[in-house]
């Protein structure tokens, strides 16, 4: 048994319910690498610091690193610096440089400890050195409501360059962990607490159930002297390797030239229904197997047993399309936005399979394309389209648009949501290259539109997305 599967048992053998409190450090923990470095990497790049500014840095971060200082004197200089900006100017950059950069840097595997949390009805929540502004972003993706962080004083909505309280960091987070138990009247010998940094000592050794997550090498040294579980989990896969390059130029030239043959059957035998099965029957699979992913499907019978249908899937990768297109196979095309149609990864795909696009920009232009969609629905070929419209930063579902809805409406037949839980660690969101390993998807059972009324529309789509976020949320252990 490996140290994260010992970590879930132990989750699962602790107490359930709101009375277990599971406390996670942020930065190191819960993402590979630190929130204030991608927040000064960023005003270097927009020249947004004075080079008194960069030295003082520079000197606060090696007494903090190499002589044990507290964080307190570089969370100064960092507060200090932001003096006259305003809160919704913090709160508008915190929310940029996490879709651009945290968002991926969140560990996968700390999803699934979440989940296991929330399984066991524990109360999550994060505490941390870092400001609101780097922590909020974080804590909304993976649904942590309560978070304890190093607050700003911000008067009139305009910051002051002071901090409220000194920085969450040592004995102050134990202090404010604490407080907080104390408040929710819970006991911290029931307690989960999760840390990278040896700073958090006496955060870990305040609760009953200390846990070293990706310790640096002081921790596991802590770690292994008391005892506690230390576990490394996996770091996100981001960038490309001449490797993982080579197998996705591979896998993309045999997706491409299987498409080739599917068109030419299309136009040899005049069915372009039998060319578009052939390239689903055999493509995905083939393109899947070269990059060296693997699809596991829980509820496969879903898809096969009520067809046509419209197939409605959570969308954050690009390698979204091969993984539907290994789970629905045949009979199938799609609905997508105006812009996929000059996308050279889409086109081929999106000729063979009479795709409709959609120009949003445009309501009766939208409304218009539709109806080959329902056409298809109603001659037996079903529908795959994503509700949210775009590609989500992370795994967290986006909002629901009503098209999908409206067109299972119109053509009378069930939606069939299939939940895709990690596509985006095998090929990020924005990514031309993917990494092998298993993509898990989950069918869930078909809804049924029959009876359905425009008016109650809002609450079906509801009904719906909370299907997907369950899913999502319990993972797929």
């Amino acid at each position: 048994m490996t140290g994260l599967e010992r970590l879930h048992a132990a989750i699962k053998a602790a107490p359930a319910g709101p009375d277990t409190i599971a406390a996670f450090d942020l930065d190191g923990t819960l993402i590979s690498g630190y929130s204030a470095s991608v927040v000064y990497r960023d005003r270097l790049r927009r020249f947004d610091i004075s080079l008194g500014e960069l030295l003082r840095t520079t000197g606060a971060a090696i007494d903090t690193q190499f002589r044990g200082a507290d964080v307190g004197a570089l969370m100064d200089i960092a507060v200090r610096a932001l003096t006259g900006r305003t809160e919704e100017e913090l709160n508008d950059w915190g929310e940029r440089l996490f879709r651009q950069e945290i968002a991926a840097m969140i560990y996968p595997d700390a999803r699934e400890i979440l989940a296991a949390h929330r399984k066991a009805g524990h109360t999550v929540v994060m505490a941390t050195s870092a400001t609101p502004f780097q922590a909020r972003g974080v804590a909304a993706d993976l649904d942590i409501e309560d978070v304890l962080c190093t607050e700003i004083e911000v008067i009139d909505g305009m910051l002051t360059g002071d901090l409220s309280a000194p920085a969450l960091w040592g004995p102050a987070k134990a202090d404010a962990l604490a407080a907080y138990a104390e408040k929710r009247g819970v006991d911290l010998r029931n307690a989960f607490a999760y840390s990278n940094g040896a700073e958090d000592v006496p955060m870990l050794e305040s609760v009953g159930r200390p846990v070293a997550l990706n310790p640096d090498r002081t921790l596991a040294s802590v770690a292994r002297r008391k005892g506690w579980p230390s576990v490394t989990l996996r770091k996100p896969q981001r960038g490309a390797t001449p490797l993982s390059t080579v197998r996705t130029a591979t896998a993309m030239g045999a997706l491409a030239a299987t498409a080739v043959v599917g068109f030419s059957a299309g136009l040899v035998t005049g069915n372009r229904q039998l060319g578009a099965n052939l390239v689903g029957t055999y493509g995905p699979d083939i393109s899947l197997s070269l990059l060296g992913i693997d699809v596991e499907i829980d509820g496969e019978h879903n898809i096969w047993d009520h067809r046509p249908a419209v197939f409605m899937f959570n969308h954050q990768s690009s390698l979204d399309l091969l993984v539907l297109g290994t789970v629905i196979k045949r009979d199938v095309t799609g609905v997508a936005k105006k812009e996929a149609a000059n996308d050279p990864r889409f086109i081929p795909i999106g000729a063979l399979l009479d795709v409709a696009y959609i120009d949003r920009s445009n309501t009766a232009k939208a409304k218009a394309a539709l109806q080959p969609a329902v056409d298809k629905l109603k001659n037996g070929v079903s529908i795959v389209i994503a509700p949210e419209g775009t590609r989500s930063a992370t795994p967290k579902l986006g909002a629901f648009k009503k098209g999908a809805f409206h067109l299972a409406m119109q053509a009378g037949v069930p939606i069939v949501p299939v939940v895709i839980h990690n596509a985006g660690e095998r090929m990020w969101r924005n990514s031309l290259v993917a990494h092998p390993g298993p993509v898990y998807v989950s069918v869930l059972d078909p809804i049924s539109t029959t009876g359905w009324q425009l008016d109650d529309l809002d609450s079906h789509i509801e009904e719906v997305r909370s299907q997907f976020d369950a899913a999502l949320t319990a993972g797929h252990r």
